[in-house]
């Protein structure tokens, strides 16, 4: 029997491969939330189309942590499914309508008909404009700079 014609990489080496992109997604998602998704939300409040400023810091149930450090989070969690499917993205400027889409379709469904209901809200805030675009438009910037804070943290 020959050898394999590529080396199967050792399990250490796969999980260490793995543990780093978790990380790298976290990172890059919680990130993205502060500077791209809060930015995002500041020039829609600017333009009176989010009701709420950006860095909202009242306290959010079950464990009273700021609004925006919740959000951080949960950016980074969905940032940890980013970098498992960034590398099928395509390439050039494929790779970034990508990254936009998977944050303004991913997140924005969710907490459209999974969150909001959960907390006895009406699904997408109850389809009223403008404030139904708030969440795809945060989220697909999140998405774009998730994206691109993923693929600097790749090249180092």
């Amino acid at each position: 029997m020959s050898a394999p014609r590529f080396p199967i990489p050792h399990p250490e080496a796969r999980l260490r491969r793995l543990a780093a992109c978790v990380l790298a997604g976290f990172l890059a998602g919680f990130l993205a939330v502060l500077v791209f998704h809060q930015g995002m939300v500041g020039l829609l409040h600017l333009a009176d189309v989010a009701a709420r400023p950006p860095f909202q810091v009242q306290p959010v149930p079950p464990l009273g942590v700021p609004a925006v450090l919740s959000s951080a989070f949960w950016g980074g969690v969905w940032g940890v499914a980013l970098a498992g499917v960034a590398p099928r993205f395509p390439r050039g400027a494929g790779y970034w309508l990508a990254a936009a889409a998977f944050g303004a379709l991913g997140p924005t469904l969710v907490a459209w008909f999974v969150v909001q209901p959960l907390k006895g809200l009406p699904p997408a805030g109850g389809w009223s404009l403008p404030g139904v675009l708030v969440g795809p438009l945060a989220n697909g910037a999140w998405g774009v700079g998730a994206a691109l804070v993923l693929r600097a943290l790749r090249r180092k």
